[in-house]
């Protein structure tokens, strides 16, 4: 490790050069590399953190250059997914430290393969039962977790420490319906609000990290009013289904196999049983007959010549992206018939 990049971090009293070298053994993981997860996966690199295990399902899009900080119009164009454009970008940054990209939708049957050995889990997620399940997998194998959200101007972050402080849900038991929620899509989020919230985010990691003690503090702000309020999350709560009464009613529920992405009339299906990885050359062979076929190393993509105006993007874990649609059913009747079962 060189000591030299990390002197001003040193120097605080908070960190030292114990709470360094915590950090350069420690390991994370970074669900969602979207507006949150790029702020917090640059700050803990320059950090020094030992690996980052960087856990996202998307690619990016023109729309993410707005807000999300790692990518390049480079990574747009050519379709990078993120996790994949973060580790070069990351790379370029800070070559110490190992950071792990890995293409794949986050749910029940493989969050907790992707926690194991971990130290702390982050929050770089865009949707509330992503959160829930996350809550789950840290009160139920001792992970702390720091949990954050932003739309609009506005945003939330809150870290937790299993069996010490209260978990997401002792302070919200259960999560809003999607229709009572804002969104990206019908709010719009500002660039620099998901900046204050991803550094707070990547704040409170560090302080997990190097074995800083404190409370489970709610911070709320508002980056265009300006405010800023801090709320005590409390003692845990003794009659929470998660951490007072373990039932990990998230993690336990089967995997959703069709998910409507939010503001991209975009459903993702994935495969009932996981098979191992896609053969995407063959793939490709049965797509070229269906339309023009686009070819990379992490998926390959096609716009069908009929039904007009879909696009299929399929991954090697056996994900497919069907862009254009956003009935669910006719998702799937694409799925069986292009990918199979």
């Amino acid at each position: 490790m060189d000591v030299n990049r990390y002197h001003r971090q040193v120097l605080l009293p908070k960190v030292g050069a114990a709470g360094q070298d915590r950090l350069s053994a420690s390991r994370v993981l970074l669900v969602g590399c979207g507006a949150l997860g790029c702020v917090i996966a640059e700050q803990l690199v320059r950090a020094g953190v030992g690996t980052l295990r960087i856990a996202d399902r998307d690619v990016v899009e023109w729309t993410n250059l707005q807000r999300q900080v790692l990518f390049e119009e480079s990574d747009a164009r050519d379709g990078l997914p993120k996790a994949v454009a973060a580790r070069q970008r990351l790379a370029r940054v800070n070559s110490e430290v190992t950071v792990e990209a890995i293409v794949t939708d986050v749910h029940s049957g493989n969050v907790e393969s992707l926690a194991a050995e971990r130290d702390v889990i982050v929050d770089g997620t865009d949707n509330v039962e992503t959160r829930y399940l996350l809550n789950d997998v840290s009160i139920k194998h001792g992970v702390p977790w720091v949990y954050g959200a932003c739309v609009g101007t506005e945003g939330r972050v809150m870290p937790v420490r299993p069996g010490v402080t209260a978990c997401l849900r002792c302070v919200f038991p259960t999560p809003s319906s999607g229709s009572d929620l804002p969104t990206c899509d019908t709010a719009g989020v500002l660039g620099p609000a998901a900046a204050v919230v991803g550094a707070l985010q990547a704040a409170a990691t560090i302080k997990l990290l190097v074995g800083a003690e404190g409370t489970s503090n709610l911070l709320s702000l508002d980056v265009w009013t300006p405010r800023v309020r801090v709320t005590d999350a409390g003692p845990r709560d003794p009659h929470c289904p998660a951490c007072g009464q373990r039932r990990f009613e998230f993690l336990d529920r089967p995997a959703v196999l069709s998910t409507t992405l939010c503001g991209r009339q975009t459903v993702q299906v994935r495969p009932e049983r996981s098979n191992g990885r896609i053969d995407l050359a063959a793939a490709a062979h049965k797509f070229a007959a269906a339309g023009a076929v686009t070819k990379t190393p992490y998926f390959i993509r096609c716009r069908l010549t009929e039904p007009p105006d879909v696009e299929l993007t399929l991954f090697e874990d056996g994900r497919l992206l069907v862009k254009g649609l956003s009935n669910a059913e006719s998702a799937r009747s694409l799925y069986a018939r292009y990918v199979g079962n």
